[in-house]
């Protein structure tokens, strides 16, 4: 699968992804589009707001589609 944190830095800011990172608890992802990265964090928008993920954290990480869009219903 490769390294994770190579991949992020590959990508372009704005990139639907998907990081998983060790917490306390386990494992947590944030889902959303890639908004920054540094040499110490990567910064994902996700629905509940920008989060901030420390790269030495970051078990795995990889693209996804974005979301289906809605139709609306006739009636």
């Amino acid at each position: 699968m490769g390294d994770p944190v190579e991949f992020l830095r590959a990508c372009a800011p704005g990139t639907r992804v998907t990081v998983r990172r060790r917490i306390d608890s386990g494992y947590t992802d944030a889902l959303g589009y890639l908004r920054e990265i540094t040499d110490d964090t990567c910064v994902v928008d996700t629905r509940r707001g920008l989060v901030e993920v420390p790269l030495d954290a970051v078990t795995a990480a990889i693209r996804v589609p974005e979301p289906p869009t809605t139709r609306r219903q006739q009636g």
